[in-house]
């Protein structure tokens, strides 16, 4: 059953790869010369044009990537959290409603991480993020510790999205992590939806969210006065 769109898929596998770039452009910048992180800005922009993307997917994307097919209130959420508690069998083709708001959560963190460092200006004056120049200097120093600190709080939103993944795959043999790779899922009574609804001209779709996104991310930063 096709469970994921392959824009879907890369946007996650994409994700994954800038996080961990931008902790190593981050951790070996002095190592490789890059003494003001310009590679870990890049990762920064990048980032965040991936975060607008997913939204706009989540208008215009195939159907379980729409956020009209997985956004449930908490209370939905804590009931399916008692039902497996219970041993409860219920499997969703997209995201069940505990792993949605833990999604939400990673990509709020990760939505604050990458905004903090639009801002900061690191404590020897030399790495500045494109909106350091809106803030005074005290404060963009305060955000860059923020910014610093806060990708400790990130690693744990991750750690248990990759646990809560894990446990589904050992566990409930629910094959999360390959589905996200090769967008499919064994046949079964899924509770949300039979099989996926693939968005029409897929590609072009795609490239044009991605291009807004783009637009709408470097654009702001230039219209109020970001140095990019």
């Amino acid at each position: 059953m096709v469970a994921w769109d392959l824009p879907t898929r890369l946007f996650h596998w994409g994700l994954v790869f800038l996080i961990l770039d931008a902790w190593l452009s981050f951790r070996f910048s002095e190592a490789v010369g890059d003494f003001s992180m310009r590679w870990h800005a890049f990762n920064g922009y990048a980032i965040l044009i991936l975060l607008v993307f997913r939204l706009l997917w989540g208008v215009f994307g195939s159907s379980t990537s729409r956020f009209s097919s997985f956004i449930r209130w908490p209370g939905a959420a804590l009931s399916y959290g008692l039902d497996l508690l219970r041993g409860g069998k219920a499997h969703y083709l997209g995201h069940n409603p505990i792993g949605t708001w833990m999604i939400i959560l990673l990509f709020l963190a990760l939505a604050t991480q990458a905004t903090l460092g639009l801002f900061l200006l690191d404590h020897n004056d030399i790495n500045a993020g494109p909106l350091q120049v809106l803030i005074s200097d005290d404060t963009a120093k305060k955000v860059g510790s923020w910014h610093v600190r806060g990708f400790n709080y990130l690693l744990a939103f991750i750690a248990v999205h990759v646990t809560a993944n894990l446990c589904y795959w050992l566990v409930r043999k629910d094959p999360l992590i390959h589905a996200m790779v090769t967008g499919r899922k064994p046949a079964a009574d899924y509770v949300d939806e039979r099989e996926a609804v693939i968005a029409p001209a897929l590609p072009m779709r795609a490239a044009g969210c991605l291009a807004a996104a783009a637009a709408i991310v470097l654009g702001t930063i230039y219209l109020v006065g970001g140095k990019l």
